[in-house]
C-alpha cells in the first residue's frame, strides 16, 4: 500500500506533522507501537510534573511554620498521588488521540512495530507500506548501563518508579542529572530516605559550579544524601533490599534503585541499514540542518536525532520541518535558541552558553552574577535559595547566555530567551521597567550589575 508520507512513532513532533500534512491533502500513515504522545505525555513531562506538584504541596505544608502557619500533620497518600497522575496523563493522551482522529480518512493510524524493509518502505506486522516521504520520530528510552549485577537485580527507571504505590524506605539513585534530581527531591518530600550516587563532582554536570551548588545546598538541607564522584561498578540484592557498590568498595544499602544514567535512541530494531540510513556512534539518526537523513526522502525529528532531548525542541522540530517541506520558511534546525529547565525546587534553568562553555570556546564575554536571595520578592516569599548569572558579548552587548537557580526559574529564563532570539541588546533590559516586587525584577538588577551598566 502506498502513502504520500509515513511517520514512524507518535512523539511530540509526529501528531502535528501528521494532522497538518493530512489536512493539506496528503495521504498519511502514522505508525505507533505503544502510546501516542511519546515520552512527554506518557513517561516524562506530564506525569513527573504532576507528581512534583504533589511533592511540593507536601513540602510547603510541612514547612509552613517558617511563614507563621502551623500544620499539625502532613501525610502523603502515594497511591492517590499516582491515581491523580494517571488521570492527568490520560487526559493529555486522549487529547492527542482526538486530534488525530478528527482529521478523517486521509490519516491512517496503525498500531504495531514499524521498521524499514527497503528504500522508503516500512514493514508493520508483516505488511509492507511505501511512501514518497518517511519521517522518523521514534524517540529514546532509558539507557541500561554496563553495571555488574544489574541484570539480576530489581531496578527502576523513570517510568516504573511512577507506578510505585508504596513509598520506598530508602531510594538509591544512580545519576545526578535532570531525571535523577527531580525524582530525588520528589520522593524525599513524599517521605522516603534518598541517596544520590553521582559520578561527577556536582549535580547537573553541564552547569557552572555556582548554579549546581545552589541546588546541592537545598538538597542537603532537605535531607537528601549526596555521594559525589561515585562511579557505581556493581549492584546486587532483591526486591526491598538492594546494594550499590561504588569504585573503592563503598556500599550503599537501600530498598529500591533508580537508574537515571542517560537515554538511548530507539533505533536498534528500526531496520535503518535496509533503508540506507546512517547512525552515529551512539545510535542516533544522522541528520543535516534540514532534518534530512542520509537516505533520499527520509527525515528524522525529536529525541532520536541526538539533539536536545526536550519536548519543546521536539515540538519545534515539526514547525521547522513543515515549513521546509512546504518551502515557506528559511529557518533551519541550527537557527534556534533552546532554553531548558530542571523542575526541582528551586528550579534550574538555562539558555545559551554557560560561563565554562564560553571559556572553553574562547568566546569573549562579560559576566554578572547575583545570589537569588537579593531579590525583594524572594525575601518576602521566603524563596531565597538560588543563584543567577548572565553573559553578554562585550562588543554587541547581546546576551550570550543566562542561568538561573531559583523560584520560577523556568518562567524567568524566557526573558533572556526572547531577547536572544530577537538579537536585542542587554541594554533593553536595563532601560525596561520591571514591576516591583516580582522575581523578574531580579533579572533587571542582575543585568544592571554588569560593569558597563553599573
Amino acid at each position: 500500500m502506498t502513502f504520500d508520507t509515513i511517520i514512524l512513532g507518535a512523539g511530540q513532533a509526529a501528531p502535528p506533522l501528521a494532522t497538518k500534512l493530512a489536512a493539506a491533502g496528503e495521504r498519511v500513515l502514522l505508525v505507533e507501537r505503544r502510546l501516542v504522545g511519546g515520552t512527554c505525555v506518557n513517561y516524562g513531562c506530564t506525569p513527573t510534573k504532576t507528581m512534583i506538584a504533589s511533592a511540593r504541596a507536601a513540602h510547603v505544608a510541612r514547612t509552613a511554620g517558617r511563614l507563621g502557619v502551623e500544620i499539625s500533620e502532613v501525610r502523603v497518600d502515594l497511591a492517590a498521588v499516582v491515581d491523580r497522575k494517571e488521570a492527568v496523563v490520560r487526559q493529555w493522551r486522549e487529547g492527542v488521540e482526538e486530534s488525530l482522529e478528527a482529521v478523517g480518512d486521509r490519516l491512517r493510524i496503525l498500531r504495531g512495530h514499524g521498521r524499514f524493509s527497503g528504500e522508503r518502505e516500512v514493514e508493520v506486522e508483516g505488511e509492507r507500506y511505501r511512501a514518497g516521504r518517511v519521517i522518523i520520530d521514534v524517540g529514546a528510552r532509558p539507557a541500561i548501563p554496563p553495571i555488574s549485577g544489574l541484570a539480576e537485580t530489581p531496578w527502576l527507571d523513570n517510568a516504573s518508579i511512577m507506578e510505585l504505590r508504596e513509598l520506598p524506605k530508602h531510594l538509591i539513585i544512580l545519576g545526578g542529572g535532570y531525571i535523577g534530581c527531580e525524582f530525588a527531591q520528589m520522593f524525599r518530600r513524599f517521605g522516603a530516605r534518598v541517596t544520590i550516587l553521582n559520578r561527577g563532582q556536582h549535580l547537573l554536570g553541564r552547569e557552572d559550579p555556582e548554579i549546581s551548588s545552589a541546588l546541592e545546598e537545598v538538597f542537603r538541607e532537605e535531607g537528601i544524601t549526596l555521594e559525589m564522584n561515585r562511579e557505581v561498578e556493581a549492584v546486587s540484592g532483591w526486591e526491598g533490599d538492594v546494594v550499590a557498590r561504588a569504585e573503592g568498595g563503598e556500599e550503599v544499602r537501600g530498598s529500591h534503585i533508580l537508574v537515571a544514567l542517560g537515554r538511548t535512541p530507539n533505533t536498534d530494531d528500526l531496520g535503518c541499514d535496509a533503508a540506507g540510513i546512517a547512525l552515529d556512534e551512539k545510535g542516533h539518526v544522522r541528520i543535516d540542518d534540514h532534518y534530512r537523513t542520509t537516505a533520499e526522502g527520509v527525515y528524522a525529528v525529536g529525541d532520536v536525532t541526538g539533539g536536545p532531548q526536550f519536548t519543546h525542541a521536539s515540538w519545534d522540530d515539526h514547525r521547522i520541518l513543515l515549513d521546509l517541506l512546504r518551502r515557506k520558511g528559511d529557518r533551519n534546525r541550527s537557527d534556534r535558541i533552546i532554553p531548558y529547565t530542571v523542575f526541582t525546587d528551586p528550579q534550574v534553568a538555562r539558555v545559551g552558553l554557560s560561563e565554562r562553555e564560553a571559556r572553553e570556546q574562547e568566546i569573549a564575554h562579560e559576566v554578572a552574577s547575583m545570589p537569588f536571595e537579593k531579590i525583594a520578592r524572594a525575601i518576602e516569599s521566603d524563596e531565597r535559595a538560588g543563584f543567577m548569572k548572565v553573559l553578554i558579548d562585550p562588543e554587541t552587548e547581546r546576551i550570550l547566555g543566562a542561568a538561573i537557580t531559583g523560584a520560577q526559574a523556568g518562567e524567568l529564563i524566557h526573558v533572556f530567551s526572547v531577547l536572544m532570539q530577537a538579537g536585542a541588546s542587554a541594554r533593553a533590559m536595563v532601560d525596561a521597567e520591571f514591576v516591583h516586587p516580582t522575581f523578574a525584577e531580579g533579572l533587571h538588577t542582575l543585568v544592571r550589575d554588569l560593569d558597563r551598566y553599573a
